[in-house]
């Protein structure tokens, strides 16, 4: 088998929705001829709440490397695990290539710096690399306008290091094509010398088979007879446009909202709120916090998340202004079985993936026509509302999801390895 190190400094029991990327790809690799090594941090040096029932989901035989980190220092300076464990990491991955004979670097980013190890390892040894955007790297971070701050200089040295880190690339990869497009703009070499591909996440069945066996159970939905709805992931800032549309429709539509309450978990914190809530705020301004609207803004574990999906009574999906935000969280929703409730920009893959497969509805927008969508949103969730009572997934439009699975995600991947490494 050819040989793969991947670099990814958070990997199980880190609850962090990236690590998915790698733990997906290293789980399906070896069905087509790629043996994963995995090198990651000690989790004893994460920040985060830790997950272990995650660590069930990886294969008994995987090969896991893990490294020591700099501890969090008081005060805070420098949290980001791939600049803590960065010379661990570096010098651990040049041993595993030139001990084990790897064929090909992979790195997910971010954390972005560790992509800088790629050609630190091209350039000692002569293995080629590759880089997967889980998110653009040279873009506006939320505070980034705000000058020297830490958001303006990690967008400062963003546009310093990335073509560093690019300079001897051999592949780029992201979740969708709009993750690295940018990179295209600004590297335009890169098209003679480097393969391109967009791939999403997938989604993986055998995740929502274990959490059956597991007999976990949900504990943050109130006990009431109200339809349930969840929205389970990070709240983007390119979301509030879309959520105040959907609030004030709901305030304005009682007769058909009474009867609806919408639970959003591990929304993420906002530095805005004491408490970090981000859109508790926004549903008091509509009248419907703890009426209609919920928010547990802390990240609870992945299974826990599928959990309290199965038990609700369907999933509401909230997308972004970008087109090319593909929410992750879809495809666990289509897998399911659960009626979704979308709201999506009308060029997001995501949409069409819902569609493909009737797993639910979903409102098109575009920033420009947004605020003139409402009455479509009311007969779109009038429409929902009569699916709730009729919703059963259907065995030939679910083969349709076949190609957005995890492991036809990743034979793409594999595709464009074996085109670089014969």
């Amino acid at each position: 088998m050819k040989k793969i190190l991947i670099i990814s400094p958070h990997y199980p029991p880190s609850n962090l929705a990236a690590v998915h990327r790698s733990r997906l790809f290293a789980q399906h690799l070896p069905t087509f001829g790629w043996k994963p090594y995995i090198l990651t941090v000690d989790e004893k040096f994460y920040e985060e709440k830790l997950d272990w029932n995650l660590t069930k989901l990886l294969p008994s035989d995987q090969n896991i490397t893990k490294v020591n980190a700099f501890k969090i220092t008081k005060p805070r300076l420098i949290g980001d695990i791939g600049l803590r464990a960065f010379f661990q990491l570096r010098r651990s991955a040049y041993n595993l290539v030139l001990n084990e004979n790897i064929d090909f670097v992979y790195i997910p980013i971010p954390s972005y710096y560790v992509a800088l190890i790629g050609p630190y390892l091209y350039k000692s040894l002569g293995v080629k690399y590759g880089i997967d955007y889980i998110d653009p790297w040279v873009h506006d971070f939320p505070g980034s306008q705000n000058l020297f701050t830490r958001h303006w200089f990690s967008k400062i040295l963003s546009k310093y290091l990335e073509p560093k880190a690019l300079k001897h690339v051999s592949l780029i990869t992201g979740v969708a094509k709009g993750y690295y497009q940018g990179v295209l703009h600004r590297n335009s070499e890169l098209i003679n010398s480097c393969l391109f591909g967009a791939m999403p996440y997938g989604g993986e069945l055998t995740d929502h088979l274990v959490v059956k066996d597991m007999h976990l159970k949900p504990y943050l939905l109130n006990d009431s007879n109200k339809i349930k709805l969840v929205y389970a992931g990070a709240f983007l800032p390119k979301a509030y446009l879309p959520i105040e549309l959907f609030f004030q429709t709901v305030k304005d539509s009682p007769d058909l909202f009474d009867d609806v309450e919408i639970y959003f978990i591990g929304s993420g914190k906002t530095p805005n709120d004491a408490n970090g809530y981000n859109i508790k705020h926004i549903a008091k301004k509509y009248g419907l916090w703890k009426k209609q609207i919920f928010e547990f803004p802390e990240r609870i574990p992945y299974l826990d998340v599928l959990v309290h999906i199965d038990a609700a009574d369907g999933v509401f999906i909230l997308g972004s202004t970008e087109p090319h935000y593909t929410p992750s969280k879809v495809y666990q929703a289509v897998l399911s079985s659960k009626p979704i409730f979308a709201i999506l920009h009308e060029l997001s893959s995501a949409a069409s993936i819902i569609e493909q497969t009737k797993s639910g509805l979903v409102l098109k927008i575009t920033e420009e026509k947004l605020h003139f969508q409402k009455e479509e949103l009311l007969n779109l969730f009038t429409d929902f509302k009569k699916l709730i009572n009729t919703f059963s997934p259907n065995t030939d439009d679910l083969k349709k999801f076949e190609r957005y699975s995890a492991k036809n995600i990743t034979s793409e991947l594999v595709a464009l390895l074996n085109q670089i490494i014969k």
